[in-house]
């Protein structure tokens, strides 16, 4: 996070040397989210040390000097390539994939968009249609969108979503050619991995109980299975990261020790300490010794410890003991 932090600034502080102008023209290649970090980054600095600036400017200097284009024309080189490996047939089958369907500016546009106003532009197509064009927006963005939909249309096209395993280039170009004639057009994307239940799981996680529940059922009714892999995705095991020290603490009260040391044999130092901290000295020195003590253990049975403290994570925020994280929602205070 810190070097995130630090990367934004150095942004910052090089758009401001280079002049509104130049800085006009790099902010027209960013997306939304990147448009608005920068600017909140730009606008916290006042003052900055003349060395800083060089020390910046340097950088970004050395950074571009290092640089090398290997391809004059990267697309004819794919082509060529593939077309050499696979013969003409098979590469272009290839190609269609891989070179169509990038130009996508008018779902581009949608992420400039207020949630509500995509809500009534998209309210009368048909649940596919919505499903395609969510998966290109953020998580959080989809979700309100969602959220602006009536329940009916809101859960066919979260099952959509799930069961979503990408889009054709040539329907792509298509929806995006109707959407480009709607809206005022943009900039190129990348093209992103389309649907799938993580990509559901994402946007349930800021939707909030009162919706998510609903929404689940109604998947679970016409897919039991798809319901339980989107619910799995939903709150991962690093994803106790994001829970407060107090659930942290109220959800250690409820693992046995065996259980845990297991299951953290799988994760990252920082997931261990979070846990180490909202222990007792003691406690946690033990639990260190028992880790370093534990041989190697099979990934299966990692996962299946994670799996049952999930459990009971998923239980005690069902009871509103804990508050997962990142979720948003209609929580309210009475």
């Amino acid at each position: 996070m810190a070097e995130d932090v630090a990367g934004l600034e150095e942004a910052a502080i090089l758009l401001m040397t280079v002049g509104e102008e130049h800085a006009a023209e790099v902010f027209k290649f960013l997306s939304p989210k990147e448009v608005q970090k920068l600017g909140e980054a730009m606008a916290r600095l006042r003052k900055v040390p003349r060395e800083r600036v060089d020390q910046v400017i340097e950088q970004f200097q050395k950074s571009k000097d290092e640089q090398y284009s290997l391809v004059g024309d990267t697309d004819a080189f794919v082509s060529q390539v593939l077309k050499r490996a696979l013969g003409e047939e098979k590469a272009g089958m290839l190609l269609d994939r891989i070179l169509q369907g990038r130009d996508v500016s008018g779902i581009e546009s949608l992420k400039w968009m207020d949630p509500r106003s995509i809500a009534e532009l998209l309210k009368n197509e048909h649940p596919q249609i919505v499903a395609s064009i969510l998966v290109h927006l953020e998580r959080d963005q989809a979700s309100e969108v969602l959220r602006n939909l009536t329940d009916r249309t809101r859960h066919d096209v979260l099952l959509r979503i799930a069961t979503l395993d990408g889009i054709q280039p040539q329907a792509l170009q298509e929806l995006n050619e109707v959407l480009s004639k709607v809206l005022a057009g943009g900039e190129k994307l990348k093209k992103t991995t389309l649907g799938g239940t993580k990509a559901a799981a994402e946007i349930l996680n800021f939707l909030g109980g009162q919706i998510e529940t609903p929404a689940v059922e109604s998947i679970r009714e016409h897919d039991p299975d798809l319901a339980q892999k989107i619910l799995d995705q939903m709150f991962t095991f690093e994803n106790l990261n994001d829970i407060d020290d107090r659930g942290i603490q109220m959800l250690l009260r409820e693992v046995q020790s065996e259980s845990l040391i297991v299951a953290l044999k799988g994760v990252d130092q920082g997931l261990r300490e979070k846990v180490f901290k909202n222990m007792s000295s003691r406690a946690a020195e033990m639990l260190r010794e028992d880790l370093e003590a534990k041989g190697p253990v099979r990934l299966s049975e990692v996962e299946a410890e994670q799996r049952e403290i999930l459990k009971v994570v998923r239980r005690l925020a069902d009871e509103g003991q804990i508050q997962l994280g990142g979720k948003g929602g209609d929580d309210e205070y009475v």
